[in-house]
């Protein structure tokens, strides 16, 4: 069995975007100049804090944006009011610098996955379910190829595999306990493994933010590139997930990984 033609062109699209060059190749093409001289200028002891960071962002934004949105699969996407915010929150942190991070971070991650669930429901998702909207969650460690990550798993269906049993779990306690008041340890864990690799994107947006003279302007340019960047992820996996709920993962898989 083959794909129709359609659909074919649809899974090359997808795979075009989930495994083009990552954020920090975009930055530099942004700027004109190597984001690299921007990691330098960050503080020490970075790494740790833009893992806490990361983690409150993506808590967050799960507790007010996914799980409170609304099930209307093939609804039109809003991507540019999103858009919108996401580079208002950019402009604004831009201004004030790498201390406001941790202010803008977690209102830049929930409207981007709010951003990310309309997507969803455009490529005919149904949201009320917990497996749609723990693909939502995945989408933020989807970043394609990236000097800064040295971790094995790289590729789009790697990096599922990765978190597949972990997103089994989150769904199955969820399904059967629902979100405990002090949050479900499970998707916790899930968080924490997704956080992980968005961390690396979030990095290479403060180091860009770092360069002298990016200012309010730069950070909204970047911030339009790092929203830019998981709409494009978004798009690539639900796609994906189209596909596979119409054909089998397996067909998908091998096509997808047959195309060069």
């Amino acid at each position: 069995m083959n794909l129709e033609p359609t659909d074919f062109e649809a899974l090359k699209r997808a795979r075009n975007l989930l495994e083009n060059p990552g954020l920090a190749a975009k930055i530099t093409n942004l700027l004109g100049r190597p984001i690299e001289k921007g990691f330098d200028l960050l503080p020490e002891k970075w790494n740790a804090k833009v893992g806490d960071v990361t983690q409150t962002a993506l808590k967050s934004a799960v507790d007010t944006a996914v799980f409170t949105m609304k099930d209307s699969p093939g609804k039109n996407k809003s991507n540019y009011w999103h858009k919108f915010s996401v580079i208002a929150t950019g402009a604004a942190g831009g201004f004030f610098g790498l201390p406001a991070l941790a202010v803008e971070l977690p209102i830049s991650t929930t409207i981007m996955l709010r951003s990310i669930a309309d997507v969803a429901r455009n490529e005919g998702e149904s949201i009320s379910s917990i497996e749609s909207k723990l693909a939502c969650i995945e989408v933020f460690a989807l970043g394609g190829p990236s000097n800064s990550d040295d971790a094995a798993e790289t590729g789009y269906f790697a990096i599922r595999a990765a978190l597949a049993q972990s997103v089994t779990k989150a769904a199955e306690y969820i399904a059967e306990k629902g979100i405990a008041e002090e949050g479900a340890p499970v998707l916790v864990r899930l968080i924490i493994q997704v956080a992980e690799r968005f961390s690396i994107q979030v990095t290479e947006k403060a180091a860009a933010q770092a360069i002298p003279a990016v200012g309010a302007a730069g950070g909204a340019l970047v911030n339009t590139l790092f929203i830019d960047h998981f709409q494009d992820m978004a798009h690539g996996h639900f796609i994906v997930r189209r596909l596979e709920r119409k054909y089998g993962t397996e067909l998908v898989k091998a096509t997808y990984n047959d195309m060069n």
